[in-house]
C-alpha cells in the first residue's frame, strides 16, 4: 500500500483477530470483521468461500493455502460428507474445538457452547510430534509464530484454546461462551404421532437462541461430569500417584530466556540430582517438567512421606480421597513446596520467581492424585424418539478421563491436568453416510501413558506430511 492510498479497515480488523489474547477478544473482533466484509457467520455452507473472496489481504493467503488443502483431503468428500447433519459440541477445550474443525471441513453444521467466556488454564502441554504435523496443516503458526519453533514441542492450553477458536471460526462454527448445558430435551409429537420437532438442548440462560437449535449429532468435550446419559464407564485403578503443578509468572526478560527447560528428568535415570534435591530442600521427588511458555511451568510427581514430612499433607490415610481432601492439606506449605522444587530445579536462576493467578485469581498451584482412571467402555451411542434419531459421541476427558482429588488451591485441577486423547478411530461421517444405523463403537483410545518423551526427529520430517481426518491419539500429554 503506498503512502498515499488510505487504511483499508478490513485488513486493520484481520491483523486485531490474528493477534487477539483472549477469547472476548477474538470472538468480538470476528464479528466486526464479519460485520465490515458483510458475510453471515450463520451461512455456514458458504461462509468461508466468501470470507476468502471478501478479504483480499496478502497476509490471509497463507491461511487459506493451508486450509484449503486440508479442505482437499478425499475424506471429506469436498465438504458433503456430513452435509445433511447439524451437530452440537459441548466444550470449548482443546479437544472440543479441534472437534468443531473437523465436523466444518466434513461439511456438517456446527454450534458449540462454552460455560466459561475466558480462556484461562496455564498448564502446558507437550506435543507428539504428528499432533504438531496436524496443527501445523491448521496454520497454527499464523496464530502464534513461536508455535513449536526449534525444539520446543509445547504449548499452553490458553494459546492452544486460542487458535483452534480462530480457525474454527473461520470455518463457519458457531460459537456462544457462558451457556450452560443442562440436558437434552427430546422431540415431540402431535396428534398423529408425527415428530414435531428435532433433538435440542436445555440450555442456561433459558432465552438463548441457541436452545432452538435441532441436531442429529451431539459430541460432549466437557470432561468427565458432562458424560451424557446411557454411557457406561469403567474405572482403572493404580498405585498411588501425587501430582503437582505450578505456574509462574514469565516476564520473558532476557535473564529468563536463558534457563533451560527440563523436558522430563526421572530418579532412575538421575539419581544424583533428586538426592541433592531432598538434602538440600526435604523435597523428595520422582520426576520433574519445567516448560517456559506463557508462564514458567511445573510438573512434578512427589513422595507421600515426603508431603507429609513437609507439612503439605497433615494426617496420613490409606484412603486418597481422605488424604488429598481440602481438609487435610496445608496450602501455604504446598507453594513452598511447590516455590523449593522450581527454585532447586532451575539453580536458582529465574530471578523474582511469582506464581501466576489462576481463574479464581489464586496462586496457580495444585496437587492431584492420579491413581484411578475412568474409561467409557464405548465412544458413541445412537438414542431415538419418535423417528429422530441421535448420534452422540465422547471426546477427551468424557472418553478417558484421571481421577483428581486436589488440594483447595486449585478448585478443578482436571481442567489443568486434561488427558487429551483421540477423538474416535471410527471417523464420524462413516456414521452419518449410513444415516447414522449403528448403536455403538467401540471407544477409540488407549489410557494416558505416564512418564517418558518422544523424541523430535519424527516430528521435523514429518512437519509438512498431510495428516488424515480424525487423528488418532490427537494432542498428547501434559
Amino acid at each position: 500500500m503506498g503512502p498515499s492510498e488510505p487504511p483499508n479497515n478490513s485488513h486493520a480488523l484481520f491483523d486485531r483477530f490474528v493477534e487477539a489474547q483472549s477469547c472476548k477478544d477474538v470472538l468480538q473482533t470476528f464479528a466486526e470483521l464479519c460485520l465490515h466484509l458483510e458475510v453471515d457467520p450463520h451461512d455456514y455452507r458458504h461462509f468461508y468461500t466468501k470470507l476468502k473472496e471478501r478479504l483480499n489481504y496478502w497476509k490471509a493467503k497463507t491461511l487459506w493455502t493451508k486450509l484449503d488443502k486440508r479442505a482437499a483431503h478425499p475424506d471429506y468428500i469436498q465438504g458433503e460428507a456430513c452435509a445433511n447433519n447439524k451437530c452440537l459440541v459441548l466444550g470449548a477445550g482443546p479437544c472440543g474445538l479441534r472437534t468443531a474443525i473437523e465436523l466444518a471441513f466434513l461439511g456438517a453444521q456446527v454450534v458449540l457452547i462454552e460455560r466459561r467466556d475466558t480462556f484461562s488454564r496455564n498448564n502446558v502441554l507437550h506435543l507428539w510430534p504428528y499432533t504438531i504435523t496436524d496443527l501445523r496443516n491448521l496454520a497454527a503458526k499464523k496464530f502464534h509464530g513461536k508455535f513449536c519453533c526449534g525444539t520446543l514441542d509445547h504449548i499452553s492450553i490458553r494459546q492452544l484454546q486460542l487458535i483452534l477458536l480462530k480457525v474454527a471460526l473461520i470455518l463457519g462454527v458457531e460459537v456462544h461462551t457462558g451457556v450452560d448445558y443442562k440436558g437434552l430435551i427430546e422431540p415431540t409429537q402431535d396428534t398423529q404421532g408425527t415428530a414435531e420437532s428435532g433433538w435440542r438442548a436445555n440450555l442456561l440462560p433459558e432465552s438463548h437462541p441457541a436452545g432452538e437449535y435441532h441436531f442429529d449429532v451431539l459430541l460432549s468435550a466437557g470432561g468427565g461430569r458432562f458424560v451424557p446419559e446411557g454411557f457406561k464407564r469403567k474405572e482403572l485403578r493404580g498405585k498411588l500417584a501425587i501430582g503437582i503443578t505450578a505456574n509462574f509468572i514469565n516476564r520473558h526478560t532476557a535473564e529468563e530466556g536463558r534457563v533451560s527447560e527440563i523436558s522430563g528428568v526421572a530418579r532412575i535415570y538421575n539419581q544424583k540430582f533428586f538426592q541433592s534435591l531432598h538434602d538440600e530442600t526435604g523435597i523428595d521427588l520422582e520426576n520433574i517438567v519445567y516448560y517456559k511458555d506463557d508462564t514458567h511451568y511445573f510438573v512434578m510427581t512427589a513422595k507421600k512421606k515426603s508431603l507429609l514430612k513437609n507439612g503439605v499433607i497433615k494426617q496420613d490415610h490409606g484412603d486418597a480421597e481422605k488424604l488429598l481432601s481440602p481438609q487435610n492439606v496445608d496450602s501455604e506449605a504446598l507453594r513452598r513446596y511447590a516455590y523449593e522444587a522450581a527454585q532447586f530445579s532451575t539453580a536458582r536462576q529465574l530471578p523474582g520467581l511469582e506464581f501466576a493467578l489462576n481463574h479464581n485469581k489464586q496462586p496457580d498451584v495444585a496437587m492431584f492424585d492420579f491413581t484411578c482412571m475412568y474409561r467409557a467402555e464405548a465412544a458413541s451411542l445412537v438414542r431415538e424418539r419418535h423417528g429422530k434419531r441421535l448420534l452422540v459421541g465422547l471426546v477427551g476427558d468424557c472418553l478417558v478421563e484421571g481421577k483428581y482429588l486436589s488440594a483447595p488451591v486449585s478448585d478443578h485441577p482436571s481442567q489443568h491436568q486434561q488427558k487429551l486423547q483421540c477423538l474416535q478411530h471410527r471417523p464420524i461421517h462413516t456414521l452419518s453416510k449410513h444415516q447414522l444405523g449403528v448403536h455403538q463403537t467401540s471407544p477409540g483410545a488407549s489410557p494416558v501413558r505416564r512418564g517418558g518423551q518422544l523424541g523430535r526427529a519424527q516430528g521435523e520430517q514429518e512437519a509438512e506430511r498431510e495428516t488424515p481426518p480424525l487423528p488418532t491419539g490427537f494432542l498428547g500429554r501434559v
